[in-house]
Parts: structure tokens; C-alpha cells; sequence
């Protein structure tokens, strides 16, 4: 099946970086559950989630994040996101932004709008699992990906 969505094998291509798309029975697509049935090492599995200002200028950000990883919600994303009040963008906020379902959101291919923020443990991986953009696949690449997605910065502390 192989089943990603066309801009993202697009993007993946246009590195030229070695990747691999996984199948992914969707009913099993969430991080742990994917881990723990395909064999995966949670250590290498990047989650995407998108974070929001509750106060002042409504502002998003995507953060891409080791699944053994928290993120810094309180201290980090407030102060990147200048505001007093941060929380995680609900899941049709998160479709809206993304064009993607919870359980597939990949931090590639991204709207050039949204900013990614990429903990800077994610970079010490030999590689990492991603969401494939939808709930029937995964990719599986070096985390130098992020050297080619817009709008990047490599956050250190962004998790814990």
C-alpha cells in the first residue's frame, strides 16, 4: 500500500535523503500502540503536535518531539509563543492547520505559515519514525529531514 500523501513523498524525494514508507493498519496508528505492535523503539518515534496561544495574538506553532518526550508547555512554548497562556490546539484545529488526521500528523510538508519547532533531542537519533499525514502509513527517515523543511528551528529544551 505505501500510502502517503502525495506532497509529503514529494518533499521526501526532493532531499534525496534515504526514506522508508511503513504500512500502518490505521486502528493501530497511534504512537505507543504502533510502537508496541510493529516493533518500534518509542525512542525513535516523533510525535507532531500543535500548540496555540490562549491569550493575546492567536498564534500556532507544529513542535516535533520524541514519543518519551513531554513538551515544555508552561516554560519554553510560552515564552516562543510571547504569550501568558499556551495550550495544545484541539483536533480540528490541528486538521484545519495541518490538512492531516491525529494519528498520522508528520511534521513535513507543513504550511510554510506554521512554524516547526524541532526538540533538539529528536536531531540525536540515528533515525526516526514520523506520521505519514494520514493513519495508514509512517516514514521512517534520518532526522536530517529538518534541514530541509520551512520554517524550522532546532529548539533545545523544547521537551522534557
Amino acid at each position: 500500500m505505501n500510502d502517503t500523501l502525495p506532497k509529503i513523498r514529494q518533499f521526501l524525494e526532493s532531499t534525496n535523503l534515504k526514506f522508508e514508507v511503513m504500512d500502518c493498519d490505521p486502528e493501530l496508528a497511534d504512537t505507543k500502540i504502533f510502537c508496541k505492535e510493529y516493533g518500534i523503539n518509542l525512542n525513535d518515534s516523533v510525535n507532531a503536535i500543535v500548540v496555540k496561544t490562549k491569550t493575546g495574538e492567536l498564534k500556532y506553532a507544529a513542535c516535533a518531539l520524541l514519543a518519551t518526550t513531554k513538551l515544555d508547555i508552561n516554560k519554553m512554548i510560552r515564552k516562543k509563543l510571547e504569550a501568558r497562556k499556551v495550550s495544545f490546539a484541539d483536533i480540528e484545529e490541528t486538521i484545519k492547520l495541518t490538512a492531516m488526521n491525529i494519528g498520522g500528523v508528520t511534521p513535513l510538508a507543513l504550511p510554510s505559515a506554521l512554524p516547526l519547532w524541532v526538540d533538539s533531542k529528536v536531531m540525536k537519533r540515528n533515525y526516526i519514525i514520523l506520521g505519514g499525514g494520514n493513519r495508514l502509513s509512517k516514514i521512517k527517515v534520518t532526522p536530517k529531514i529538518f534541514y530541509y523543511t520551512l520554517n524550522t528551528e532546532i529548539v533545545e529544551g523544547l521537551a522534557n
